[in-house]
């Protein structure tokens, strides 16, 4: 997780639910697998923090364009991210740790806009635990057959990502309540 991160594209989509899978044959510890993974998450989302914040707008789109096909990255996906850390501000870091794909580019915004680095770090790592305990589960539950559903979670990524942020959002604002969690950022 630290390398996707980090921009490096290795998904965490496979390699999380692989863990939960050998911690379910207790090759691994569930629990060690969540912290290892939030923490090489936030890892490498600092490692891409730090590069939208020291490099100019314009070195790093020119770097985009240069490179970013080897990384999966493309202009377009730099200015979705880039118009999302705009329009809603700090607490984006926290959602997009949700979305595949553009979770590993909005660190780039968040540095080239100077995001206060703590709460940068509070919105990742709590994004990156849930998704983390969230693809190890996955895979702990699947056990053996994780692999041969790889094809159907593919198809169906989008709506499960969807429902399990809708999902997490209710469970919020019915426990924490939502609303003034916001208004507290």
């Amino acid at each position: 997780m630290g390398l996707e991160s980090a921009l490096i594209p290795i998904p965490s989509e496979i390699t999380m639910p692989f863990s939960g899978y050998l911690a379910s044959k207790g090759q691994l510890s569930f629990v060690l697998v969540v912290i290892v993974g939030t923490l090489a998450n936030l890892a490498g989302s600092l490692l891409a923090y730090y590069i939208g914040y020291l490099l100019e707008e314009t070195v790093l789109l020119g770097l985009i364009r240069k490179y970013g096909k080897f990384i999966l990255l493309s202009e377009h996906d730099y200015h979705k991210t880039e118009h999302w850390f705009r329009k809603y501000g700090d607490k984006i870091i926290f959602i997009t740790r949700l979305l595949p794909g553009i979770r590993t580019v909005i660190s780039l915004p968040a540095g080239m806009f100077e995001m206060d680095i703590k709460k940068f770090i509070v919105y990742t790592t709590a994004g990156c635990l849930i998704w983390s305990i969230f693809l190890t589960y996955v895979g702990y539950v699947l056990g053996e057959n994780w692999n041969s559903l790889e094809p159907y979670y593919r198809k169906f990524e989008i709506i499960i990502v969807v429902l399990l942020i809708a999902g997490i959002i209710y469970y919020i604002d019915k426990h924490l309540g939502l609303r003034k969690l916001l208004r507290r950022g």
